[in-house]
């Protein structure tokens, strides 16, 4: 163990107190190995530089340029100086500019031909490109032969940096802490760095910071993918043995139960897909180990009824099953649903109902306290054999008579601890059935999902109408968003319904601070921050609503709904939505999943810049539920050609949610893909990227599922199990070893 002390050496020790106090505050680095895991974003050339004609703006960029001239200007009546250099690459120029006091020494250093690194944030001035008060590094005579050695002579790393340490600065303090990269302890075991020919780890290090050539670089890339894709694989792979150590009461079908009173009733076929996933979950559900299966399908694709169907099979054992949904609205709505489905079957016990019938019971945070010792009693009982609800199922007081099966819907809402606890209900360990709408790329459910077993409903069920969508580019051109609205009164005419969408509720409590409040005050995700659009705040339902009432859509039902209403009044509102007796609902993303209104064929999305794709993609997947076509038009402010209107571009392009989620990792860091709620991963991949790197991931789960059953504990492996304690949080690691 004596090994992995220089790589948990706090930098301070080696770096000194200020530039480790930047390091940790500003890009969360506080060890030695943090900072050797701190790869360089992409490398400069001597001969081929950042092209000073593709540099973005608002963004932090380190650029190789040579001096073309500089001048001293004076302004405010010669009492006020600034120094204008223009630099040149061959491909565009770009104007530093330096004031006041801050001009003597770039004055006497940034003379014609000379060559320099310079870092800053690229602005716009009188049209032109300039970087105010850039950081510089000389790169010829002037520092040395040292820095030109460096230079000439290698591939220069450039660091994912900050305002306040520019990539040279983050390269010196690497060499600082490069030497205890050879004490770096190898979680790979030798024979499969050997069969697969990878570097030992000390070496890629090495090779990743200091690279003399291309084939260095990729080399070490390689390595160190490996590192990660392995290592969370073993994680995955121990999970995916201790579930199936763990007992559970085998489920059978059994035949003139519940489940054929309910098919007998269905009034159309299930689709090939329905019917070849729900074979593959019977099967799972009469094993003696808890099934643990992800059920992933485009929106409307049916995934509720095949859940339903395998709750019902439960039932028909003696055993109970429960759906946990991620907010009280959609809870609501899967309880309104199923109700309506099983019809007389969902009323056992009680006068009128069938025979082979059960309770179906709602269990939600705010029911009263009538009606939820009611439902805690059914559940008890056992009069109950399907409960659904919302975290308020895993609090303690709840207990079931035999819990059978859990399907938990929505599952990127919900952490892996929480799917623990609603296990340990049952006398012995439950099925668990995973249900989502976002469609996941084969890489990332291996990686995110890595311990569940996949089925996909990719067929739409016959009735289901296409959906158009596109960009109203509100700003560019005002006529585009009249038209929408005209549209939606159409609709409306032809006796449908609509939704309007936005980000925020409205009339907050507090003042919006710019990003940190979205997310409080709306019922949405944080949208992806990629355009400078903090300027107005983001519209809001109770606005938008007056708005509309009083203009466009004047004379309409227009109500609107959002996460901060009383839960009895948002049930009224979307049942009164239901029943048509409300044109136009403008909601909050309350209604992203789950919401069943068939009539409803039109979709506004206002701000549509500031949701994900796959928001957009859920969202847009509450309309055309009937035989009519759907609408959706996403309104945004954006300028043609900026990165938000390329992603509203491509959920207008295609209704494929796997292409849309493929479109939307790309876009946005695996990180936040793999964030801490989804995975316990501590800290987020830096090397692999989920998308490009299939192959490694698919062969790092193989190897780390032979290593894992040949030796469960690895005690062949301590270097493995020191990089795998260091990646699982301490709940995870319990987790881990709880089987």
């Amino acid at each position: 163990m004596e090994g992995v002390s220089a790589l948990d050496e706090p930098l301070k020790k080696t770096l000194g107190g200020t530039t480790a106090k930047v390091l940790a505050e500003h890009l969360d680095l506080h060890t030695v190995g943090d900072l050797l895991h701190h790869y360089p974003r992409r490398y400069a050339e001597r001969g081929e530089l950042t092209r000073l004609s593709d540099l973005p703006l608002d963004e932090h960029v380190t650029v190789v340029a040579q001096v073309a001239d500089a001048r001293v200007l004076k302004f405010n009546n010669g009492r006020g100086q600034r120094l204008e250099v223009t630099l040149t690459d061959g491909s565009g120029r770009l104007q530093l500019v330096f004031f006041g006091k801050g001009i003597h020494k770039p004055h006497k250093d940034l003379l014609p031909g000379r060559r320099a690194m310079f870092a800053g944030k690229v602005s716009v001035f009188n049209r032109k490109l300039q970087l105010a008060h850039p950081e510089y590094e000389l790169l010829d005579g002037a520092g040395g032969d040292e820095a030109v050695d460096a230079f000439a002579g290698r591939l220069m790393p450039i660091y994912p940096a900050c305002q306040q340490m520019a990539s040279w600065k983050i390269a010196k303090a690497v060499d600082a802490v490069l030497p205890g990269a050879r004490e770096a302890l190898d979680p790979l075991p030798t024979a499969l760095r050997e069969g697969r020919a990878l570097l030992p780890l000390p070496e890629a290090l090495h090779k990743v910071h200091r690279p003399r050539t291309k084939a260095d670089i990729a080399d070490a890339r390689s390595r160190l993918k490996w590192d990660e894709a392995f290592v969370l694989q073993v994680a995955l792979a121990r999970r995916r043995l201790a579930e199936t150590q763990l007992p559970a009461v085998p489920r059978p079908l059994k035949k003139g139960g519940l489940l054929d009173a309910f098919d007998a009733k269905l009034p159309f076929t299930l689709t090939e897909g329905q019917q070849k996933v729900s074979r593959e979950i019977f099967e799972d559900l009469a094993t003696a180990h808890p099934m643990h299966r992800l059920l992933q399908g485009e929106v409307g694709s049916g995934k509720t009824l095949v859940a339903l169907r395998a709750m019902l099979g439960v039932v028909d054992t003696g055993g109970q099953a429960a759906m946990l949904a991620p907010t009280e609205v959609l809870a609501q709505q899967h309880h309104r649903s199923v109700t309506e489905m099983m019809g007389e079957l969902a009323e056992g016990g009680m006068l009128g109902g069938s025979e082979h019938g059960t309770k179906v019971v709602l269990l939600t945070g705010s029911m009263g306290a009538a009606a939820r010792r009611q439902a805690l009693l059914d559940l008890v009982t056992g009069e109950a054999g399907i409960v659904i609800g919302t975290h308020a199922l895993i609090e303690d007081k709840v207990r079931f008579h035999d819990l059978g099966l859990v399907v938990v819907d929505e599952q990127h809402r919900f952490g892996v601890e929480q799917r623990d606890a609603l296990r340990g209900k049952g006398t012995q360990p439950p099925h668990l059935l995973v249900m989502t709408a976002t469609p996941i790329p084969r890489t990332v459910a291996m990686t995110v999902f890595g311990d569940l077993e996949t089925s996909v409903l990719d067929q739409l069920p016959a009735g289901r109408s296409p959906i158009a969508s596109h960009v109203v580019p509100a700003k560019d051109k005002p006529h585009f968003l009249a038209r929408a609205w005209e549209r939606v009164r159409e609709e409306v005419g032809s006796g449908h319904q609509a939704y309007v969408v936005c980000p925020r509720i409205g009339d907050e409590e507090e003042a919006p601070k710019a990003k940190g409040a979205k997310k409080k005050a709306g019922d949405g995700e944080e949208p992806p921050g990629d355009d400078a659009q903090d300027k107005r705040p983001p519209l809001a339902v109770l606005e938008v609503a007056e708005q509309l009432t009083k203009g466009p859509l004047a004379g309409l039902r227009v109500e609107v709904l959002h996460g901060r209403m009383h839960p009895d009044d948002k049930d009224e509102v979307m049942r009164r939505f239901a029943a048509g007796e409300v044109q136009v609902l403008v909601a909050t993303t309350v209604i992203e999943v789950g919401v069943n209104v068939p009539n409803a064929t039109a979709m506004v999305i206002m701000d549509a810049d500031r949701f994900g794709v796959s928001q957009l993609h859920q969202l847009r997947g509450r309309v055309g539920r009937g035989a009519a076509p759907g609408l959706c038009l996403l309104v945004s402010e954006m300028p043609e050609g900026s990165p938000a209107r390329a992603r509203l571009g491509a959920v207008a392009g295609t209704l494929d949610g796997f292409e849309l989620s493929r479109i939307d990792l790309e876009q946005r860091r695996e990180g936040d893909v793999l964030g801490q709620a989804q995975s316990g991963v501590r800290s987020s991949l830096r090397m692999l990227a989920v998308i490009e790197d299939e192959e490694v991931i698919a062969a790092a789960r193989e190897e780390a599922t032979a290593v894992v059953a040949a030796d469960p504990e690895l005690e062949r492996y301590p270097e493995l199990r020191v990089a795998l304690a260091a990646l699982l949080d301490a709940e995870r690691e319990q987790y881990l070893d709880k089987g």
